[in-house]
């Protein structure tokens, strides 16, 4: 049984431990939320970790599903973990660029990058693994809000 869990566990913590180093980077600029003017539809600060969070255990656990394809698909498999692997970097610095940085323009252009990697990242997981690749539309769904949400920020400050 544990050789089953294993690739998921790895995956998930390898995922988390990204999204967490991003947020201990960021941790004494997150307050700058706080004080930005948001737009419409702007959640409160508390529901960000709680989401990502969740969507990365989902992108660790469909980056498993693929993983364990790799001895029917070993070329796909490996073409795909570097989209996996280029867009988590991707997610890694947007927000070090929105927080540390404070250069909303440039990290909306991160942002768009950023959603144009997951796109890529889901094509080339739905040839292997099809609940992978579904596994990642709310990934995609959110990065979208948050473009939205980075766009208005810029706009409105």
């Amino acid at each position: 049984m544990w050789d089953k869990l294993k690739p998921y566990f790895i995956s998930i913590f390898i995922t988390l431990g990204v999204g967490g180093l991003a947020a201990f980077l960021i941790r004494k600029n997150i307050y700058i939320y706080a004080l930005l003017r948001k737009p419409p539809l702007a959640p409160p600060a508390i529901l960000f970790p709680v989401v990502w969070t969740l969507l990365y255990i989902l992108m660790g656990i469909s980056c498993a599903r693929v993983c364990q394809q790799k001895a029917a698909y070993p070329d796909e498999v490996f073409d795909a973990l570097l989209s996996y692997i280029f867009q988590l970097i991707f997610n890694f610095l947007w927000p070090i660029i929105f927080f540390n940085m404070h250069t909303f323009l440039f990290s909306f252009i991160w942002l768009v990058v950023l959603w144009a990697g997951i796109l890529k990242m889901i094509f080339k997981f739905s040839r292997i693994d099809t609940t992978a690749a579904y596994l990642q539309i709310p990934y995609l769904l959110w990065v979208t809000f948050a473009g939205y949400l980075n766009f208005m920020i810029y706009l409105m400050n």
